[in-house]
């Protein structure tokens, strides 16, 4: 099997496994968790690492934001770009969801650890 076949048949055993825990919402999930991980980068950026359409963010961010999860704001130093930020009520559907991956994929051993802190670099090397 080539490499490019792993990490597809990867991604689709992981999306499987998150899909699970996230309601079917796997999208929303990732939203939140992008937010919450990269607030000092703007909304196009965080497009960019998600690898969706604009149309699409907009959208789902337009919900989160009505259902109180998202807030939205200037960038402080680029007024042109605009930021997201989880509010307490996101911190916690988040968490919520993370908590149950985690304990999904509770196993702490090193070289499950390592491989996956590899293909992480290595991947936002190419992304």
């Amino acid at each position: 099997m080539k490499n490019y076949e792993k990490i597809i048949e990867i991604e689709a055993l992981l999306e499987n496994i998150t899909k699970h825990y996230a309601e079917n919402n796997l999208l929303r999930m990732k939203i939140l968790y992008f937010i919450s991980e990269y607030q000092n980068l703007s909304v196009g950026m965080i497009i960019d690492k998600l690898g969706i359409k604009k149309s699409n963010f907009a959208l789902m961010t337009k919900d989160l934001e009505k259902e109180g999860l998202i807030v939205s704001k200037q960038g402080e130093i680029d007024k042109r770009c605009r930021m997201l930020y989880l509010t307490e009520k996101g911190k916690q559907e988040l968490n919520s969801y993370l908590n149950k991956i985690g304990k999904y994929f509770n196993e702490e051993e090193h070289e499950v650890s390592k491989a996956i802190e590899t293909l992480n670099i290595y991947l936002n090397k190419k992304i």
